[in-house]
């Protein structure tokens, strides 16, 4: 009778030690997949305004760009908060900044050597690494929404001048006369570059005066959604007095914008040719992936490699952990940000 019950109570042992045992590997199991599970990070979009001579604006000029900048990162900045996706913010913010004349972009770019506006845009997912863009167009009144049109209603990356503006008539894109884009202080600055005596010129309207004459005026956008989505995007008029075709680094994936869930989106603003040579948008990314670079570091470096070629310029930023940086090698660069929860911050100068 002593061994059954000495039996019973080992198999009784052993049921509960196994329960026990069972049970700690499922806690240790479900611990583990609290703390390895992603979590996704907060949404945040900056924004540039061009980079250049940036150097004691008037009070009027301050305020004017200070603004505008922050009416456009408050529009993306809604659409991520309320659940929007970063391409759309990055297309809605960039529209802001392109019907507004202080930037080149859309109204108010400056004008080529035959004294028209000729418009770049680019935009790109991170997710899926889809990306579309326009380059030479005289009429679309927002390029990135061209460039956006593009990417998704496509199978092509770049369209350029009269052929882009035919196929995307289609799509119902609003298109307006070339006149619609050249304002007066634009007209005044290539009859300077040009060397030319100033023409009869109607009077720059008290805006016009406002806007500054730093050389480069691209504007872009990066944002992060609460999906953990990146997305970047780039518009821009060019190089004043550029010849007639003249494409630069904007339009171009990989040199003026880039953008991957595994790294960063960067936008570019700068010489374009020198942006193109060292595609500094895509560089800063892959030393990102290849060499576990800070967005920082990364940054430092591609500019550093369009400077050695006798370029300058700046560049935005935003990774996958919603970390925000920019770099730029100039006086100063028009640009802001804001995160999710916290207020926005906008600067012109190098501090």
């Amino acid at each position: 009778m002593k061994k059954i019950y000495l039996l019973f109570a080992f198999i009784l042992f052993s049921f509960t030690a196994c329960k026990q045992n069972q049970t700690a590997k499922q806690t240790q199991t479900t611990d583990l997949q609290t703390q390895t599970k992603p979590v996704k990070p907060a949404y945040a979009i900056v924004i540039h305004g061009g980079a250049g001579y940036i150097k004691n604006l008037s009070p009027e000029k301050e305020k004017a760009y200070r603004e505008k900048m922050s009416e456009a990162i408050n529009t993306g900045y809604k659409i991520l908060e309320n659940g929007g996706s970063a391409v759309d913010a990055v297309e809605k913010t960039i529209n802001v900044l392109e019907n507004s004349p202080l930037f080149n972009a859309g109204k108010g770019a400056v004008l080529n050597n035959l004294g028209q506006v000729e418009m770049d845009a680019s935009i790109m997912d991170g997710k899926t690494l889809n990306a579309g863009a326009v380059a030479g167009v005289h009429h679309i009144k927002n390029p990135i929404s061209a460039a956006r049109i593009v990417m998704d209603s496509s199978k092509h990356v770049l369209l350029c001048g009269e052929g882009a503006e035919q196929y995307l008539k289609q799509f119902g894109l609003e298109m307006k006369e070339n006149s619609y884009f050249i304002i007066e202080k634009r007209k005044k600055q290539l009859e300077k570059m040009q060397g030319k005596k100033t023409a009869l010129l109607n009077t720059p309207s008290p805006l016009e005066n406002i806007i500054d004459d730093h050389k480069y005026g691209t504007v872009g956008c990066v944002a992060l959604d609460k999906e953990g989505n990146i997305a970047a995007g780039t518009s821009t008029g060019g190089l004043m007095n550029k010849k007639y075709g003249r494409i630069g680094d904007s339009p171009i994936i990989g040199a003026g914008t880039y953008a991957s869930n595994q790294t960063c989106g960067i936008s570019c603003t700068g010489t374009g040719e020198y942006f193109i040579r060292t595609m500094a948008a895509h560089e800063a990314s892959e030393l990102m992936r290849y060499k576990n670079y800070s967005l920082k570091e990364a940054q430092k470096s591609a500019i550093q490699q369009v400077e050695d070629l006798g370029g300058d310029g700046g560049m935005i930023g935003l990774d996958k952990e919603g970390t925000i940086s920019w770099y730029f090698n100039t006086e100063g660069m028009f640009r802001g940000y804001k995160k999710a929860g916290e207020k926005e911050v906008i600067a012109f100068y190098k501090e």
